[in-house]
């Protein structure tokens, strides 16, 4: 797979990624849009195949702590906030498990 291909996947998976994580929630799915568009225009005209992995593994990163870490919660009152963990983001913890499995 050729660099260019491989630019657009991770773009494209960074638009994946961010649909799932703020699900439900209009204002952080733009900015988080917009954000990402900015960072891939800013850098669009980058030729150096060094600098263009470093960014790509910036995107990775960022993909893969979006993915693993954040967690969405809802305001339910006033001082009360409601976490709302994604499927992929609950995993076995079993003390002493060297490896957590995936819940089903």
């Amino acid at each position: 797979m050729g660099q260019a291909a491989k630019v657009l996947q991770l773009f494209k998976t960074l638009h994946r990624t961010r649909q799932q994580v703020f699900k439900n929630d209009a204002r952080a799915l733009e900015a988080a849009r917009i954000k990402i568009n900015e960072e891939f225009k800013s850098n669009k005209s980058e030729t150096s195949p060094k600098k263009i992995e470093e960014l790509m593994k910036i995107g990775s990163d960022v993909e893969l702590l979006l993915r693993t870490s954040v967690i969405q919660g809802i305001h339910t009152d006033h001082n009360t906030l409601k976490l709302v963990p994604r499927k992929d983001l609950l995993v076995e913890n079993v003390p002493y498990c060297d490896v957590p499995t995936q819940k089903q």
